[in-house]
């Protein structure tokens, strides 16, 4: 298999399903080995088998990003079976929306933990690899919740707020080492990404609004991520907030 990434590596975290799966399809489609990490092992099987009937080489990773040392491990598991690191795609998220009186604070802590923390280990244990290369692409999926806080959204605005400061932190801390880093933040996506929300409330209302909607596949985010890793080592995509036409804000 030849494309535009032939030789590279690529890591995706949160694979299993929607833009995770679907960005690590794209990314073995022009020549990456990726590794694909999440927790549902057997859906990574299915992918990495699916990647593979179409030429591709996939390495699976089960994964819960939350636990530093696991996150630690994934990163060297990919440097240690491919040689490099060249892409590195902070995908894993959960969205539990509700009102900030009465929340389940457990729940804040949980998206604290995989949308925030969870991105940050993942780049910290990669940075010394890319460094060592002297190049390398570190891709944080965010939000356009990440830009414009709404009532019933405030802590995960709080996460995807949080994801966009440190991108831009980073950026500037490793654009001297030729290591970009790339913020993509994604209106609506047709992604199990509502299931999770256990405020009745709050997901009645998301699944009325997306039913008003045509939203985003996870395709559209991939190609978006794409589009990045492949531009020119000139060029650092570092935003792009991509909405479905038929939604306001």
């Amino acid at each position: 298999m030849t494309g535009k990434l032939q030789d590279k590596v690529a890591l995706v975290t949160g694979a299993s399903s929607g833009i995770g799966e679907a960005t690590a399809t794209a990314l073995a489609a022009e020549g990456a080995h990726v590794a694909v990490a999440a927790r549902r092992v057997e859906r990574l099987d299915a992918l990495v088998k699916q990647i593979e009937q179409h030429g591709g080489k996939a390495l699976p990773i089960a994964v819960d990003v939350a636990d530093e040392a696991q996150v630690n491990a994934m990163v060297e598991r990919t440097h240690s079976d491919f040689g490099r690191l060249d892409i590195l795609v902070n995908n894993a998220g959960v969205m539990l929306l509700g009102p900030i009186e009465g929340a389940n604070t457990e729940e804040w802590r949980q998206m604290v933990n995989i949308n925030v923390l969870g991105l940050m280990y993942a780049t910290h244990a990669a940075l010394p690899i890319m460094k060592q290369q002297n190049s390398g692409h570190i891709v944080n999926i965010s939000s356009v919740a990440g830009r414009t806080a709404r009532a019933g959204s405030g802590g995960y605005n709080v996460t995807k707020w949080g994801v966009v400061a440190f991108s831009e932190a980073l950026r500037q801390e490793v654009y001297q080492q030729h290591i970009r880093v790339t913020t993509i933040e994604p209106g609506a996506v047709a992604t199990e990404l509502s299931e999770h929300i256990t405020d009745d409330t709050a997901k009645k209302e998301l699944a009325g609004w997306l039913q008003s909607i045509t939203p985003l596949e996870s395709e559209d985010i991939a190609a978006a991520v794409l589009y990045a890793v492949t531009q020119p080592t000139r060029v650092d995509v570092n935003e792009i907030l991509i909405r479905p036409t038929s939604q306001e804000r």
